[in-house]
This record gives structure tokens, C-alpha cells and sequence, in this order.
């Protein structure tokens, strides 16, 4: 489970994204900042240290979804300042540093176990109370386990974007196919499957 809490954050994670996100090469939406969020889930670190959520934002004038993985850490990843938004401050827990996920090895392990093993989305506590998750996200896999990442790993950038680490390859969209067909990337992998608002979506894919 996501241990939430009520807190104030400053900037927001959104204005965060506001400054970070049309500067991707894979954005395919108005250059201006004006991203609005959509829907996100959380994924489980079972050492409960860093906060794994995956967003998913549009421009508030149209465009496609994109889907925004972060991680949220109380200290710097040592080498990953190309994948840090930024740092907020947070009104329970203090200083957050906000990264791109797909260089986070805390994510890259939550993306694998998820999708090798068929595992779902974290189930959200914010102070003792359940909160329903506005997306919905499970693993197509049937394996027992999946390998744990404890380096930093390798990150091909693009849509979509590719994670390598020793025998392990993840795959995450970041321009998403609502159509509800399966994306040529992702055909004859297991897949991470989500819907949101009743539309279905693959955003991630994981082999050995």
C-alpha cells in the first residue's frame, strides 16, 4: 500500500511538470504551461522510502495523454540529475526531490514486478482512510517473481522510452494510445494495462 498524506507542497507537482514536461523531445502537446492532470496510480516500495506515481496530463487545450512516471525521494539519486524535475517542499515530510522515474531503480523494480508478475496498483491510505484511485492498472504476467533493480539504470529517452538493467527491459509510453488497440511496441510482450474514465490503455511493457 501508498502511505498518503494532507499535505501542502511548494511548487506543486504539477507546477513542476508545467516547467519540465514541453521540453521533453516526446511532448506532443501546446508548448505553453498549462498541463492539467488527468488521472495517476501509485506503485508500492516495499522499503517504504521513496513514493512511486505515475501521472497521466494533458494540456488543458487539448492534445494527447501523456503518462508522467515520478518518484518522489528525501535525498538526491546519486547520478540521476538528468531526470530531476526539481525539489518541493512538503509540509509533513520536508524536502522532496522529484525525478523522472525512468531513471529511478525504485521504479524500475515496481514496473517489473507489476508487469511480470500480474500485480496491480497500490492501494492508496492517506491518514487510516482508503482513497479509490482514479486509474486503474494491472500486470499481464503470471510469473512468481520478478528481478529487483538496485542500480541506476540505463535510459534510452523517446516515446517510447526504454529502461535496460543487466537482462531486464522496460518500455513506457509516454504519448498514450487511447484507441484500445495494443501499440506495435508492445504486441507479444506482458504488458502494463490501465483505464481510466472507461477507456483502456497499455503503458508499459517488461521481458527478461
Amino acid at each position: 500500500m501508498a502511505i498518503l498524506h494532507k499535505a501542502q507542497l511548494v511548487p506543486t507537482k504539477l507546477e513542476l511538470l508545467n516547467a519540465w514536461l514541453p521540453g521533453r523531445s516526446w511532448y506532443a502537446g501546446p508548448p505553453s504551461a498549462a498541463i492539467e492532470k488527468v488521472a495517476a496510480f501509485r506503485f508500492d516500495d516495499p522499503a517504504g522510502a521513496v513514493g512511486v506515481e505515475a501521472m497521466l496530463v494533458r494540456h488543458r487545450d487539448g492534445g494527447p495523454l501523456h503518462h508522467v512516471p515520478l518518484t518522489y525521494r528525501g535525498a538526491p539519486l546519486a547520478g540521476a540529475d538528468e531526470h530531476l524535475l526539481g525539489t518541493l517542499e512538503h509540509s509533513v515530510l520536508g524536502t522532496r526531490w522529484i525525478y523522472d522515474a525512468a531513471g529511478d531503480p525504485v521504479y524500475a523494480t515496481a514496473l517489473a514486478h507489476a508487469v511480470l508478475t500480474g500485480a496491480g496498483n497500490a492501494e492508496e491510505i492517506v491518514e487510516g482512510v482508503t482513497r479509490p484511485s482514479d486509474c486503474r492498472a494491472k500486470g499481464t504476467g503470471t510469473a512468481s517473481q520478478a528481478p529487483a533493480v538496485h542500480a541506476r539504470p540505463a535510459v534510452k529517452d523517446g516515446d517510447p522510452t526504454v529502461i535496460t538493467a543487466g537482462g531486464l527491459t522496460l518500455t513506457i509510453a509516454r504519448v498514450v494510445d487511447t484507441s484500445g488497440a495494443v501499440p506495435a511496441w508492445a504486441d507479444g510482450l506482458e504488458r502494463l494495462e490501465a483505464e481510466t474514465g472507461g477507456v483502456p490503455f497499455t503503458l508499459a511493457t517488461a521481458h527478461i
